[in-house]
């Protein structure tokens, strides 16, 4: 076993330490049915050697065998059901804890750790991981416990009472454990390739679903699909071959289980020709035979599904281990905003092993004022926005909110006072009125409304037959673009955070509706730091100040009307581009 699938073992150890008293009961109840079930067959003993003996007039002693077979028949029964539903108690508890483990973990990875993903694939991973908690326990209680005990109790009685036949099923025993942990763990790396195989299956079905759009827009339906196939084609076949080698397995194995009849039986035959067995003995002899059998038969599944289960679980240990790439400080204090002025201040900051976007980057902005950060794509703008909202971490210089290192802060409190109103705003599959109120979830309908119409969202929301109860779609797809902008706009207003940062707010919007909004981002920018992110120049001119950006530094700063007085300019040249193209139209 590998050190990942040892710290699969530890987790789920973890999860289960508080269950200790519900694991007893399951493990009294185990023991106690898997005594009255071994204790049976002596009783099946003496009422066959009265039979046997002949004696009509024994029937009252035969009759009280009976009973007795009847009240242990009904312990075992009361045994196995209170051990059983103790376990589904320990299964369904824990597996519920690792759901809110895995969770609440995977949430607490960097942004750049869910752009390296696909989004299929991490929720198949952990949902395989509590279902190989439950496969384990299983097997665990159910299977492999009964398995070595029964069998153990079973061996030990043969050999207080049949010597020579306990030494046969003994030796028979452990031979046909040791291929099959052996078989089991060989076969490993097949389970590995075919879990690895299957997430990628998932993830290419995640990925061509959530751009179905572009498979229409670009005739893509047919690479597609030979894509998947070439996927799904090496699926089947790591899945057909895991399978066959489990029936070579099998196979094994009931040639293993005919050699121990006949060796048993023939052995048994000698002895009863001696003497020294009873018609009895052979009724226990066989009781105990269909067992061994039918336990041991299902053991080398057993230990082939354990592995195969700690193959799947294996791709979500690994991302339960990978630390947080992006984490707050120990001792880590709340942001205090007030008045919320920012400064990038020697700032040096790289995407991996990637060449630099900044280097010794400066930028102040006083509190209150409003600051419009244009220039060409890859220049930094997007990146500035991630810094400060520390979706990634700086390697070099400070971030300063207010005076406080965001490095040093909580990154929750950081955020909370900041409202950012993306360029692709994402919604979740909810109604219209849980999307807005996710900007400050203790608000009132009122207030919920009240933001909508300050965004103009109200006018289109109010067109829907369930109105606010309308349920927006996956990443909110029923509605347009210029609609989810909107509600992007109302949840960032309702928020009403002393930072603001509108990154592209308004590129989804018809000529109408920007006009509307741009009333209502004034009213939201009053009293606020704001950044905004912008390619239409016509949307920044009011802006207190424009900073041109350029392979991460600043070429250029200061109002509308002064960066256009700056020969050959940047802001100068894209202006002049944007204004000719609007005029040449």
């Amino acid at each position: 076993m590998n050190e990942l699938s040892k710290k699969t073992f530890l987790i789920f150890y973890r999860h289960s330490k508080p269950y200790a008293k519900t694991i007893a009961v399951v493990v009294l109840g185990l023991i106690a049915g898997v005594a009255f079930d071994t204790y049976q067959p002596f009783l099946f003993r003496t009422l066959f050697n009265q039979l046997a003996a002949g004696n009509r007039g024994a029937v009252a002693q035969m009759l009280d065998v009976v009973w007795k077979i009847f009240l242990i028949g009904g312990l075992s029964w009361v045994s196995w059901r209170t051990s059983q539903f103790a376990l589904n108690f320990y299964e369904a508890r824990v597996m519920s804890n690792l759901l809110n483990t895995c969770f609440v973990y995977l949430q607490q990875h960097s942004y750049s750790f869910f752009s390296d993903n696909f989004a299929g694939s991490l929720v198949r991973k952990i949902n395989r991981y509590s279902r190989t908690f439950e496969d384990l326990a299983d097997i665990t209680f159910q299977n492999l416990s009964q398995t070595i005990l029964q069998i153990g109790i079973i061996i030990a009685v043969l050999f207080l009472y049949y010597r020579a036949l306990g030494g046969i099923v003994l030796a028979w025993s452990v031979a046909y454990i040791y291929f099959n942990y052996r078989f089991a763990k060989w076969k490993i790396k097949y389970d590995v390739a075919r879990a690895a195989m299957d997430t990628k299956v998932t993830g290419q079905m995640a990925d061509t679903v959530t751009n179905n759009i572009n498979l229409k827009l670009f005739n893509g339906l047919t690479r597609e699909t030979a894509d998947y196939q070439r996927l799904t084609g090496e699926l089947f076949r790591l899945r057909y071959l895991g399978w066959n080698l489990g029936q070579i397995s099998e196979t094994i194995q009931g040639a293993l289980v005919v050699f121990l009849e006949f060796a048993v039986m023939y052995s048994a035959v000698l002895l009863w020709q001696r003497g020294r067995l009873t018609v009895g003995d052979f009724a226990l002899l066989q009781a105990y035979l269909v067992q061994i059998f039918t336990l041991l038969w299902n053991f080398g599944r057993f230990v082939r599904r354990i592995y195969e289960s700690v193959a799947d679980a294996n791709e979500m240990t690994e991302i339960l281990l990978t630390p947080h790439e992006v984490q707050d400080r120990p001792g880590a204090t709340e942001l205090i905003a007030g008045k919320s002025g920012i400064e990038f201040r020697n700032v040096i900051f790289a995407y991996g092993d990637n060449e630099p976007v900044f280097k010794n980057f400066n930028l102040q902005l006083g509190a209150g004022e409003r600051v419009a950060l244009i220039g060409p794509s890859g220049g930094g703008k997007t990146t500035i926005v991630k810094l400060l909202l520390r979706f990634v971490d700086i390697q070099g210089g400070e971030i300063l909110v207010s005076g406080q290192n965001i490095a040093a802060v909580t990154q929750d409190s950081l955020r909370a006072n900041i409202a950012l109103v993306p360029q692709e705003p994402i919604l979740f599959h909810r109604n219209l009125m849980e999307n807005i109120r996710y900007g400050r979830p203790g608000a009132s309908d009122d207030q919920v409304i009240a933001a909508a119409k300050a965004a103009h969202a109200h006018e289109f929301i109010s067109r829907f037959p369930q109105s606010y109860g309308t349920f927006v779609g996956e990443r909110g797809i029923k509605l347009s673009g210029g609609e989810r902008q909107r509600v992007a706009i109302a949840r960032a207003i309702l928020k009403n955070a002393p930072i603001l940062v509108l990154d592209e707010a308004t590129s989804s919007l018809d000529s109408e509706s920007e006009h509307l909004i741009q009333d209502a981002l004034k009213n939201l920018m009053r009293d606020k730091t704001v950044i905004v992110i912008a390619h239409r120049l016509s949307t920044i001119m009011q802006m207190d100040r424009i900073v041109v950006l350029e392979n991460g530094k600043i070429t250029e700063q200061g109002k509308h009307e002064e960066l256009l007085k700056m020969e050959q300019g940047t802001y100068q040249r894209l202006w002049e581009i944007q204004a000719g193209g609007f005029a040449g139209a």
